[in-house]
Protein backbone atom coordinates (compact mmCIF):
# COMPACT_ATOMS: atom_id res chain seq x y z
CA UNK A 1 0.00 0.00 0.00
CA UNK A 2 1.65 3.31 -1.44
CA UNK A 3 1.59 6.35 -2.82
CA UNK A 4 4.05 7.77 -5.32
CA UNK A 5 4.62 11.32 -5.70
CA UNK A 6 5.55 12.23 -9.80
CA UNK A 7 4.55 15.54 -10.45
CA UNK A 8 3.27 18.98 -9.44
CA UNK A 9 6.16 18.57 -6.83
CA UNK A 10 7.49 22.17 -5.74
CA UNK A 11 6.00 23.06 -9.06
CA UNK A 12 2.69 24.22 -9.84
CA UNK A 13 1.48 21.88 -13.06
CA UNK A 14 1.74 18.54 -14.20
CA UNK A 15 -0.57 16.75 -11.17
CA UNK A 16 0.42 13.14 -11.27
CA UNK A 17 0.42 10.57 -8.29
CA UNK A 18 0.06 7.04 -7.91
CA UNK A 19 -1.23 4.46 -5.23
CA UNK A 20 0.11 0.79 -5.30
CA UNK A 21 -2.94 -1.12 -3.51
CA UNK A 22 -3.96 -4.89 -3.44
CA UNK A 23 -1.92 -5.66 -6.04
CA UNK A 24 -3.06 -2.81 -8.36
CA UNK A 25 -1.82 0.26 -9.46
CA UNK A 26 -3.72 3.80 -10.42
CA UNK A 27 -2.98 7.16 -11.21
CA UNK A 28 -4.51 10.05 -9.97
CA UNK A 29 -4.56 12.70 -12.24
CA UNK A 30 -2.18 12.79 -15.08
CA UNK A 31 -1.19 16.44 -16.02
CA UNK A 32 0.92 18.37 -18.74
CA UNK A 33 3.67 20.53 -17.33
CA UNK A 34 3.27 24.14 -18.64
CA UNK A 35 5.15 27.23 -18.18
CA UNK A 36 9.25 26.74 -17.13
CA UNK A 37 9.84 23.43 -14.97
CA UNK A 38 12.64 24.21 -12.07
CA UNK A 39 12.39 20.13 -10.62
CA UNK A 40 13.18 17.11 -13.16
CA UNK A 41 9.94 15.09 -12.72
CA UNK A 42 10.77 10.91 -12.21
CA UNK A 43 9.05 8.42 -14.69
CA UNK A 44 6.04 6.99 -13.43
CA UNK A 45 7.54 3.55 -11.58
CA UNK A 46 5.50 0.94 -13.55
CA UNK A 47 4.74 0.59 -17.32
CA UNK A 48 1.50 2.98 -18.58
CA UNK A 49 -0.11 -0.78 -19.25
CA UNK A 50 0.42 -2.04 -15.65
CA UNK A 51 -1.78 1.21 -14.72
CA UNK A 52 -5.54 -0.69 -14.17
CA UNK A 53 -7.58 2.72 -14.06
CA UNK A 54 -6.76 6.54 -13.55
CA UNK A 55 -9.10 8.96 -11.28
CA UNK A 56 -9.10 12.43 -12.75
CA UNK A 57 -10.07 15.23 -10.66
CA UNK A 58 -10.95 17.93 -13.20
CA UNK A 59 -10.51 18.88 -16.93
CA UNK A 60 -7.56 21.22 -16.86
CA UNK A 61 -4.48 20.56 -18.98
CA UNK A 62 -2.18 20.53 -15.95
CA UNK A 63 -3.85 17.68 -14.96
CA UNK A 64 -5.98 15.60 -17.51
CA UNK A 65 -2.96 16.70 -20.21
CA UNK A 66 -1.01 13.93 -20.69
CA UNK A 67 -3.57 11.13 -20.75
CA UNK A 68 -3.23 10.55 -24.38
CA UNK A 69 0.13 9.72 -24.28
CA UNK A 70 -0.92 7.26 -21.73
CA UNK A 71 -2.98 5.62 -23.69
CA UNK A 72 -0.16 5.92 -26.19
CA UNK A 73 2.08 4.10 -24.14
CA UNK A 74 -0.31 1.19 -23.82
CA UNK A 75 -2.48 2.17 -21.08
CA UNK A 76 -6.31 1.17 -21.46
CA UNK A 77 -7.71 1.00 -18.61
CA UNK A 78 -10.81 2.89 -17.04
CA UNK A 79 -10.76 6.89 -16.38
CA UNK A 80 -12.77 7.96 -13.76
CA UNK A 81 -14.18 11.24 -13.02
CA UNK A 82 -17.41 13.08 -12.61
CA UNK A 83 -19.53 13.87 -16.06
CA UNK A 84 -18.97 17.21 -16.55
CA UNK A 85 -15.20 16.50 -16.13
CA UNK A 86 -15.75 13.51 -18.83
CA UNK A 87 -17.28 16.02 -21.52
CA UNK A 88 -14.65 18.94 -20.69
CA UNK A 89 -11.96 16.44 -21.64
CA UNK A 90 -13.61 15.13 -24.63
CA UNK A 91 -12.93 18.77 -26.13
CA UNK A 92 -9.87 19.98 -24.45
CA UNK A 93 -7.68 16.82 -24.89
CA UNK A 94 -8.71 16.80 -28.86
CA UNK A 95 -7.76 20.30 -28.68
CA UNK A 96 -4.36 19.75 -27.49
CA UNK A 97 -3.64 16.96 -29.74
CA UNK A 98 -4.02 19.05 -32.61
CA UNK A 99 -1.69 21.79 -30.76
CA UNK A 100 1.16 18.78 -29.99
CA UNK A 101 0.26 18.06 -33.92
CA UNK A 102 0.45 21.60 -35.27
CA UNK A 103 3.60 22.46 -33.19
CA UNK A 104 5.36 19.38 -34.94
CA UNK A 105 4.31 19.83 -38.38
CA UNK A 106 5.82 23.45 -37.94
CA UNK A 107 9.27 22.24 -36.01
CA UNK A 108 9.61 19.37 -38.81
CA UNK A 109 9.14 21.75 -41.23
CA UNK A 110 12.14 23.97 -40.06
CA UNK A 111 14.09 20.37 -39.65
CA UNK A 112 13.60 19.42 -42.85
CA UNK A 113 15.22 22.42 -44.25
CA UNK A 114 18.09 22.17 -41.89
CA UNK A 115 18.62 18.43 -42.08
CA UNK A 116 17.99 18.50 -38.73
CA UNK A 117 15.83 15.29 -37.02
CA UNK A 118 12.40 14.97 -37.25
CA UNK A 119 10.34 15.79 -34.06
CA UNK A 120 7.41 13.74 -32.80
CA UNK A 121 4.38 15.11 -31.06
CA UNK A 122 3.55 14.19 -27.66
CA UNK A 123 0.19 12.71 -29.05
CA UNK A 124 -1.69 12.31 -31.33
CA UNK A 125 -5.67 12.81 -32.58
CA UNK A 126 -5.31 9.29 -32.67
CA UNK A 127 -4.48 9.13 -29.19
CA UNK A 128 -6.93 11.64 -27.64
CA UNK A 129 -9.74 9.96 -29.15
CA UNK A 130 -8.12 6.81 -27.72
CA UNK A 131 -8.06 8.10 -24.23
CA UNK A 132 -11.59 9.86 -24.61
CA UNK A 133 -12.81 6.78 -25.11
CA UNK A 134 -12.08 4.91 -21.53
CA UNK A 135 -13.93 7.58 -19.60
CA UNK A 136 -16.46 6.57 -17.29
CA UNK A 137 -18.85 9.59 -15.95
CA UNK A 138 -19.11 9.50 -12.08
CA UNK A 139 -21.82 11.63 -9.84
CA UNK A 140 -20.61 13.37 -7.31
CA UNK A 141 -21.04 12.17 -4.03
CA UNK A 142 -21.59 8.19 -4.39
CA UNK A 143 -19.25 5.64 -3.55
CA UNK A 144 -18.23 3.49 -6.16
CA UNK A 145 -16.42 0.31 -5.62
CA UNK A 146 -13.46 -0.81 -8.23
CA UNK A 147 -12.86 -4.17 -6.54
CA UNK A 148 -9.77 -5.28 -4.78
CA UNK A 149 -10.38 -2.89 -1.74
CA UNK A 150 -10.40 0.60 -3.66
CA UNK A 151 -13.47 2.55 -3.31
CA UNK A 152 -14.00 6.42 -4.38
CA UNK A 153 -16.29 9.27 -4.28
CA UNK A 154 -16.42 12.48 -6.22
CA UNK A 155 -17.43 15.48 -3.75
CA UNK A 156 -17.11 19.03 -5.83
CA UNK A 157 -14.73 21.33 -4.86
CA UNK A 158 -15.63 24.09 -6.69
CA UNK A 159 -12.68 25.00 -8.82
CA UNK A 160 -13.96 24.42 -12.16
CA UNK A 161 -16.87 23.26 -13.89
CA UNK A 162 -17.16 19.53 -12.94
CA UNK A 163 -14.03 19.41 -10.38
CA UNK A 164 -14.01 17.38 -7.45
CA UNK A 165 -11.89 16.50 -4.41
CA UNK A 166 -11.72 12.38 -4.56
CA UNK A 167 -12.20 10.15 -1.17
CA UNK A 168 -10.15 7.08 -1.51
CA UNK A 169 -11.01 4.01 0.85
CA UNK A 170 -7.67 1.28 0.34
CA UNK A 171 -8.10 -2.66 2.15
CA UNK A 172 -5.35 -4.56 1.80
CA UNK A 173 -5.86 -7.82 4.19
CA UNK A 174 -6.02 -6.66 7.82
CA UNK A 175 -4.91 -2.51 6.61
CA UNK A 176 -7.59 0.31 6.15
CA UNK A 177 -6.85 3.21 5.18
CA UNK A 178 -8.90 6.31 3.91
CA UNK A 179 -6.56 9.32 1.80
CA UNK A 180 -8.26 12.36 0.13
CA UNK A 181 -6.66 14.05 -2.87
CA UNK A 182 -7.95 17.41 -3.21
CA UNK A 183 -7.60 18.54 -6.60
CA UNK A 184 -7.66 22.14 -7.44
CA UNK A 185 -9.07 23.68 -4.52
CA UNK A 186 -12.16 26.63 -5.56
CA UNK A 187 -12.49 30.26 -4.23
CA UNK A 188 -15.52 30.87 -2.70
CA UNK A 189 -17.96 33.42 -3.60
CA UNK A 190 -16.59 32.65 -7.66
CA UNK A 191 -19.62 33.46 -10.49
CA UNK A 192 -21.22 30.46 -12.03
CA UNK A 193 -20.49 27.76 -9.80
CA UNK A 194 -20.63 25.99 -6.34
CA UNK A 195 -18.55 27.03 -3.28
CA UNK A 196 -16.28 24.48 -2.81
CA UNK A 197 -17.76 21.06 -0.72
CA UNK A 198 -15.82 19.65 2.70
CA UNK A 199 -14.60 16.50 3.49
CA UNK A 200 -14.46 15.28 7.43
CA UNK A 201 -11.85 12.38 7.29
CA UNK A 202 -9.00 10.88 6.19
CA UNK A 203 -5.88 9.48 7.42
CA UNK A 204 -3.81 10.89 4.85
CA UNK A 205 -4.87 14.07 2.93
CA UNK A 206 -3.14 15.25 -0.50
CA UNK A 207 -3.63 18.92 -0.61
CA UNK A 208 -2.49 21.33 -3.28
CA UNK A 209 -0.92 24.98 -2.67
CA UNK A 210 -1.27 27.54 -5.58
CA UNK A 211 -1.98 30.52 -3.55
CA UNK A 212 -0.80 29.06 -0.28
CA UNK A 213 0.94 32.11 0.58
CA UNK A 214 -1.05 35.04 -0.33
CA UNK A 215 -4.88 35.98 0.27
CA UNK A 216 -7.30 37.22 -2.17
CA UNK A 217 -8.52 39.90 0.14
CA UNK A 218 -12.05 41.02 -0.22
CA UNK A 219 -14.47 39.79 -2.62
CA UNK A 220 -14.10 42.51 -5.34
CA UNK A 221 -16.56 43.52 -7.20
CA UNK A 222 -15.51 42.02 -10.61
CA UNK A 223 -18.38 43.93 -12.78
CA UNK A 224 -17.38 47.31 -11.76
CA UNK A 225 -13.61 46.73 -12.06
CA UNK A 226 -14.34 44.86 -15.43
CA UNK A 227 -16.47 48.06 -16.48
CA UNK A 228 -13.48 50.62 -15.94
CA UNK A 229 -10.76 48.58 -18.03
CA UNK A 230 -13.56 48.60 -20.72
CA UNK A 231 -14.37 52.36 -20.72
CA UNK A 232 -11.19 53.68 -20.45
CA UNK A 233 -10.37 51.13 -23.24
CA UNK A 234 -12.82 51.95 -25.78
CA UNK A 235 -12.76 55.82 -24.65
CA UNK A 236 -8.94 55.67 -26.22
CA UNK A 237 -9.94 53.73 -29.38
CA UNK A 238 -8.24 50.69 -28.36
CA UNK A 239 -8.69 47.13 -27.90
CA UNK A 240 -9.27 44.84 -24.75
CA UNK A 241 -7.82 41.81 -25.03
CA UNK A 242 -8.22 38.60 -22.73
CA UNK A 243 -6.25 36.13 -22.26
CA UNK A 244 -8.10 33.36 -21.05
CA UNK A 245 -8.38 30.30 -19.85
CA UNK A 246 -11.40 28.30 -22.37
CA UNK A 247 -12.12 26.53 -19.62
CA UNK A 248 -13.73 28.08 -16.45
CA UNK A 249 -12.27 31.79 -17.01
CA UNK A 250 -14.07 32.75 -20.47
CA UNK A 251 -17.61 31.59 -19.46
CA UNK A 252 -16.84 33.75 -16.37
CA UNK A 253 -15.91 37.07 -18.20
CA UNK A 254 -18.90 36.62 -20.69
CA UNK A 255 -21.20 36.12 -17.62
CA UNK A 256 -19.60 39.75 -16.32
CA UNK A 257 -20.04 41.25 -19.59
CA UNK A 258 -23.95 39.77 -19.90
CA UNK A 259 -24.94 41.92 -16.74
CA UNK A 260 -23.08 45.10 -17.97
CA UNK A 261 -24.76 44.63 -21.36
CA UNK A 262 -28.10 44.22 -19.82
CA UNK A 263 -27.59 47.13 -16.90
CA UNK A 264 -26.17 49.50 -19.40
CA UNK A 265 -23.04 50.11 -17.25
CA UNK A 266 -20.45 51.03 -20.29
CA UNK A 267 -21.49 54.38 -21.25
CA UNK A 268 -21.11 55.31 -25.32
CA UNK A 269 -19.92 52.43 -26.47
CA UNK A 270 -22.98 50.36 -25.72
CA UNK A 271 -23.44 48.49 -28.55
CA UNK A 272 -19.73 47.27 -27.80
CA UNK A 273 -18.90 43.70 -29.93
CA UNK A 274 -17.25 40.68 -27.76
CA UNK A 275 -15.41 38.06 -29.72
CA UNK A 276 -14.75 34.70 -28.31
CA UNK A 277 -11.67 33.95 -30.62
CA UNK A 278 -11.83 30.32 -29.35
CA UNK A 279 -13.36 26.97 -31.00
CA UNK A 280 -12.60 25.59 -27.30
CA UNK A 281 -14.28 28.06 -25.59
CA UNK A 282 -16.92 27.75 -27.83
CA UNK A 283 -17.78 24.01 -27.50
CA UNK A 284 -17.28 24.37 -23.65
CA UNK A 285 -19.67 26.60 -23.09
CA UNK A 286 -22.36 24.55 -24.09
CA UNK A 287 -20.64 21.82 -21.67
CA UNK A 288 -21.63 24.49 -18.94
CA UNK A 289 -25.28 25.22 -20.05
CA UNK A 290 -25.58 20.83 -20.00
CA UNK A 291 -24.55 20.81 -16.76
CA UNK A 292 -26.12 23.66 -15.13
CA UNK A 293 -28.34 21.68 -12.49
CA UNK A 294 -25.55 19.71 -11.18
CA UNK A 295 -22.84 22.21 -11.20
CA UNK A 296 -24.41 26.29 -11.31
CA UNK A 297 -24.64 28.07 -7.81
CA UNK A 298 -28.17 29.47 -7.32
CA UNK A 299 -27.50 32.50 -8.74
CA UNK A 300 -26.57 31.46 -12.07
CA UNK A 301 -29.06 28.68 -11.60
CA UNK A 302 -32.10 31.73 -10.67
CA UNK A 303 -31.24 33.37 -14.69
CA UNK A 304 -31.75 29.64 -16.11
CA UNK A 305 -34.83 29.92 -14.22
CA UNK A 306 -35.80 33.26 -16.00
CA UNK A 307 -35.10 31.55 -19.44
CA UNK A 308 -32.14 33.73 -19.64
CA UNK A 309 -28.73 32.44 -21.15
CA UNK A 310 -26.20 33.30 -18.56
CA UNK A 311 -23.68 33.70 -21.46
CA UNK A 312 -25.40 35.29 -24.37
CA UNK A 313 -26.15 39.17 -25.20
CA UNK A 314 -26.07 41.18 -28.13
CA UNK A 315 -23.08 41.98 -30.25
CA UNK A 316 -21.48 38.32 -29.07
CA UNK A 317 -19.32 37.04 -31.70
CA UNK A 318 -17.86 33.47 -32.10
CA UNK A 319 -14.95 32.91 -34.49
CA UNK A 320 -14.03 28.94 -35.27
CA UNK A 321 -11.26 29.26 -38.35
CA UNK A 322 -8.43 31.02 -38.85
CA UNK A 323 -9.77 32.89 -41.38
CA UNK A 324 -12.19 34.56 -39.04
CA UNK A 325 -9.71 35.06 -36.34
CA UNK A 326 -7.57 37.14 -38.49
CA UNK A 327 -10.27 39.57 -39.67
CA UNK A 328 -10.70 40.94 -35.81
CA UNK A 329 -7.89 42.84 -36.32
CA UNK A 330 -8.56 44.52 -39.32
CA UNK A 331 -11.80 46.02 -37.82
CA UNK A 332 -10.76 49.61 -36.26
CA UNK A 333 -14.02 49.48 -33.73
CA UNK A 334 -13.14 49.28 -30.17
CA UNK A 335 -13.53 45.84 -28.75
CA UNK A 336 -13.31 43.10 -26.49
CA UNK A 337 -11.43 39.94 -27.32
CA UNK A 338 -11.22 36.67 -25.45
CA UNK A 339 -8.84 34.34 -26.77
CA UNK A 340 -6.81 31.32 -25.48
CA UNK A 341 -4.37 30.36 -24.02
CA UNK A 342 -4.80 31.79 -20.93
CA UNK A 343 -0.77 31.96 -19.98
CA UNK A 344 -0.43 33.24 -23.86
CA UNK A 345 2.20 30.33 -24.28
CA UNK A 346 0.14 28.85 -27.59
CA UNK A 347 -2.69 29.39 -29.61
CA UNK A 348 -4.46 32.44 -31.28
CA UNK A 349 -3.67 34.72 -28.18
CA UNK A 350 -0.38 35.07 -29.60
CA UNK A 351 -1.76 36.97 -32.74
CA UNK A 352 -3.81 39.50 -31.34
CA UNK A 353 -1.05 40.08 -28.78
CA UNK A 354 1.24 40.51 -31.97
CA UNK A 355 -1.51 42.97 -33.61
CA UNK A 356 -2.44 44.98 -29.73
CA UNK A 357 1.01 45.15 -27.64
CA UNK A 358 2.64 48.18 -29.21
CA UNK A 359 -0.88 49.74 -29.74
CA UNK A 360 -0.94 52.58 -26.26
CA UNK A 361 -4.35 52.39 -26.53
CA UNK A 362 -5.32 48.75 -25.86
CA UNK A 363 -5.45 47.02 -22.71
CA UNK A 364 -3.84 43.64 -22.15
CA UNK A 365 -6.33 42.60 -19.02
CA UNK A 366 -4.97 38.73 -17.28
CA UNK A 367 -8.02 37.02 -15.53
CA UNK A 368 -6.05 34.40 -14.12
CA UNK A 369 -2.73 32.95 -12.67
CA UNK A 370 0.73 32.99 -15.18
CA UNK A 371 3.18 30.24 -13.92
CA UNK A 372 6.96 30.95 -13.98
CA UNK A 373 8.15 31.19 -16.95
CA UNK A 374 5.33 31.86 -19.53
CA UNK A 375 4.60 34.85 -21.63
CA UNK A 376 2.33 36.27 -19.15
CA UNK A 377 3.90 36.29 -16.21
CA UNK A 378 6.62 38.38 -17.84
CA UNK A 379 3.85 40.63 -18.96
CA UNK A 380 2.60 41.43 -15.61
CA UNK A 381 5.75 41.17 -14.68
CA UNK A 382 6.18 44.58 -17.14
CA UNK A 383 8.58 43.25 -19.64
CA UNK A 384 8.96 46.00 -22.34
CA UNK A 385 9.69 43.68 -25.07
CA UNK A 386 8.52 40.05 -26.14
CA UNK A 387 9.16 38.02 -28.92
CA UNK A 388 6.27 36.67 -31.60
CA UNK A 389 6.93 34.64 -34.25
CA UNK A 390 10.32 35.45 -35.03
CA UNK A 391 9.63 39.44 -34.08
CA UNK A 392 10.16 41.89 -31.19
CA UNK A 393 7.03 43.33 -30.19
CA UNK A 394 7.72 46.36 -28.02
CA UNK A 395 4.85 46.38 -25.38
CA UNK A 396 3.44 49.63 -25.30
CA UNK A 397 -0.54 48.64 -24.43
CA UNK A 398 -1.84 49.04 -20.80
CA UNK A 399 -1.00 46.13 -18.86
CA UNK A 400 -3.60 45.28 -15.93
CA UNK A 401 -5.32 42.05 -14.10
CA UNK A 402 -8.81 42.12 -12.84
CA UNK A 403 -7.87 41.50 -9.33
CA UNK A 404 -9.10 39.18 -6.99
CA UNK A 405 -10.60 36.87 -9.59
CA UNK A 406 -8.98 33.38 -9.21
CA UNK A 407 -10.73 29.38 -9.00
CA UNK A 408 -7.86 28.95 -6.76
CA UNK A 409 -8.46 29.11 -3.20
CA UNK A 410 -6.13 31.51 -1.23
CA UNK A 411 -4.57 30.59 2.04
CA UNK A 412 -7.18 30.79 4.08
CA UNK A 413 -9.41 29.02 2.16
CA UNK A 414 -7.24 26.11 1.63
CA UNK A 415 -6.79 25.88 5.47
CA UNK A 416 -10.58 26.38 5.58
CA UNK A 417 -11.29 23.41 3.81
CA UNK A 418 -8.62 21.40 5.85
CA UNK A 419 -10.38 22.46 9.24
CA UNK A 420 -13.56 20.21 8.30
CA UNK A 421 -11.47 16.64 9.10
CA UNK A 422 -13.30 15.62 12.32
CA UNK A 423 -10.08 14.06 13.38
CA UNK A 424 -6.72 15.11 12.39
CA UNK A 425 -4.65 12.76 9.75
CA UNK A 426 -2.09 11.16 10.02
CA UNK A 427 0.16 13.06 7.53
CA UNK A 428 -0.65 16.19 4.85
CA UNK A 429 1.48 15.87 1.33
CA UNK A 430 1.53 19.16 0.11
CA UNK A 431 1.88 20.05 -3.34
CA UNK A 432 0.82 21.93 -6.52
CA UNK A 433 2.68 25.15 -5.62
CA UNK A 434 5.85 26.74 -6.22
CA UNK A 435 9.09 25.81 -4.63
CA UNK A 436 9.17 27.90 -1.52
CA UNK A 437 5.26 27.97 -0.99
CA UNK A 438 4.76 24.11 -0.91
CA UNK A 439 7.15 24.21 2.22
CA UNK A 440 5.70 27.39 3.93
CA UNK A 441 2.28 25.78 3.61
CA UNK A 442 3.35 22.73 5.22
CA UNK A 443 4.55 24.79 7.89
CA UNK A 444 1.04 26.65 7.90
CA UNK A 445 -0.56 23.38 8.38
CA UNK A 446 1.23 22.04 11.54
CA UNK A 447 1.50 25.12 13.06
CA UNK A 448 -2.29 25.36 12.97
CA UNK A 449 -3.44 21.99 13.01
CA UNK A 450 -0.92 19.95 14.59
CA UNK A 451 -0.80 17.76 11.72
CA UNK A 452 2.52 16.64 11.05
CA UNK A 453 3.00 17.98 7.00
CA UNK A 454 5.72 18.49 4.57
CA UNK A 455 6.01 18.47 0.69
CA UNK A 456 7.55 15.95 -1.37
CA UNK A 457 9.78 16.22 -4.47
CA UNK A 458 9.09 13.64 -7.68
CA UNK A 459 9.83 10.45 -6.72
CA UNK A 460 8.75 10.27 -3.42
CA UNK A 461 7.34 7.38 -1.67
CA UNK A 462 4.92 7.09 1.22
CA UNK A 463 4.14 3.18 2.98
CA UNK A 464 0.79 3.92 3.05
CA UNK A 465 0.06 1.15 5.78
CA UNK A 466 2.69 2.20 8.25
CA UNK A 467 2.55 5.96 7.67
CA UNK A 468 6.38 5.92 6.73
CA UNK A 469 8.09 8.37 4.50
CA UNK A 470 9.82 5.61 2.06
CA UNK A 471 11.48 8.70 0.53
CA UNK A 472 10.95 12.62 0.02
CA UNK A 473 11.53 13.04 -3.80
CA UNK A 474 14.98 13.56 -5.26
CA UNK A 475 15.84 17.62 -5.65
CA UNK A 476 16.61 17.67 -9.27
CA UNK A 477 16.81 21.31 -10.44
CA UNK A 478 16.13 20.83 -14.52
CA UNK A 479 18.90 23.24 -16.25
CA UNK A 480 19.34 25.61 -13.89
CA UNK A 481 22.03 27.24 -14.80
CA UNK A 482 20.44 28.02 -18.33
CA UNK A 483 17.58 29.14 -16.85
CA UNK A 484 19.68 32.10 -15.32
CA UNK A 485 21.45 32.96 -17.86
CA UNK A 486 17.95 33.05 -20.16
CA UNK A 487 16.75 35.58 -17.66
CA UNK A 488 20.30 37.67 -18.13
CA UNK A 489 19.66 37.76 -21.68
CA UNK A 490 16.43 38.85 -21.33
CA UNK A 491 17.42 42.00 -18.82
CA UNK A 492 20.19 42.88 -20.85
CA UNK A 493 18.21 42.97 -23.94
CA UNK A 494 15.86 44.72 -21.79
CA UNK A 495 18.46 47.75 -21.11
CA UNK A 496 19.42 47.93 -25.09
CA UNK A 497 15.92 48.36 -25.91
CA UNK A 498 15.84 51.21 -23.78
CA UNK A 499 19.01 52.65 -25.29
CA UNK A 500 17.49 52.35 -28.33
CA UNK A 501 14.68 54.38 -27.07
CA UNK A 502 16.72 57.15 -25.81
CA UNK A 503 18.58 57.19 -29.19
CA UNK A 504 15.23 58.22 -30.74
CA UNK A 505 14.44 60.56 -28.53
CA UNK A 506 18.29 62.22 -29.01
CA UNK A 507 17.26 62.07 -32.31
CA UNK A 508 14.23 64.12 -31.95
CA UNK A 509 16.00 66.78 -29.67
CA UNK A 510 18.04 67.27 -32.75
CA UNK A 511 15.14 68.54 -35.06
CA UNK A 512 16.51 71.72 -37.13
CA UNK A 513 20.40 71.33 -36.11
CA UNK A 514 22.77 71.96 -38.31
CA UNK A 515 23.01 70.11 -41.56
CA UNK A 516 26.51 69.63 -41.30
CA UNK A 517 26.05 67.50 -37.53
CA UNK A 518 23.08 65.92 -38.36
CA UNK A 519 25.03 64.74 -41.24
CA UNK A 520 27.78 63.36 -38.73
CA UNK A 521 25.21 61.83 -36.68
CA UNK A 522 23.52 59.72 -39.13
CA UNK A 523 27.31 58.61 -40.58
CA UNK A 524 27.51 57.24 -37.15
CA UNK A 525 24.13 55.54 -36.89
CA UNK A 526 24.92 53.96 -39.80
CA UNK A 527 27.84 52.81 -39.49
CA UNK A 528 26.41 51.07 -36.04
CA UNK A 529 23.65 49.38 -38.13
CA UNK A 530 26.06 48.05 -40.20
CA UNK A 531 27.96 47.05 -37.55
CA UNK A 532 25.06 45.27 -35.59
CA UNK A 533 22.80 44.64 -38.22
CA UNK A 534 21.79 40.44 -37.98
CA UNK A 535 19.07 37.89 -40.03
CA UNK A 536 16.17 38.31 -36.63
CA UNK A 537 16.37 34.99 -34.87
CA UNK A 538 13.41 32.72 -34.13
CA UNK A 539 12.23 31.76 -31.11
CA UNK A 540 13.70 28.33 -31.45
CA UNK A 541 17.18 29.73 -32.05
CA UNK A 542 16.63 32.45 -29.03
Amino acid sequence: MKLHFIGADHEVTGSCHMIESGGRHFLIDCGMEQGADLYENQEIPVNPAMIDFVLLTHAHIDHSGMLPALYKNGFKGHIYTTAATADLCSIMLRDSAHIQEFEAEWRNRKARRAGLPMYEPIYSMDDAMGAIGLFVPCDYGKKIDLGDGITVRFTDVGHLLGSACIEIWLKEGDIEKKIVFSGDIGNTDQPIIKDPGAVDSADYVVIESTYGDRLHGEVPDYVSAFTRILQETFDRGGNVVVPSFAVGRTQEILYFVREIKSKGLLHGHDGFEVYVDSPLAIEATTVFDKHAYDCYDDEALALVHQGIKPFIFPGLRTTTTSQESQQINFDKHPKLILSASGMCEAGRIRHHLKHNLWRRESTILFVGYQAEGTLGRKLIEGANVVKLFGENIEVAAHIEQLEGISGHADRDGLLNWMSHFQEKPEHVYVVHGDDKVTDEFAGAITEKFGIPAFAPYSGGEVDLATGETVSEGIRKPLKAAEKAAERHADSVFDRLVQAGKRLMNVIMHNEGGANKDLSSFTNQINALCEKWDREPQNDEQK
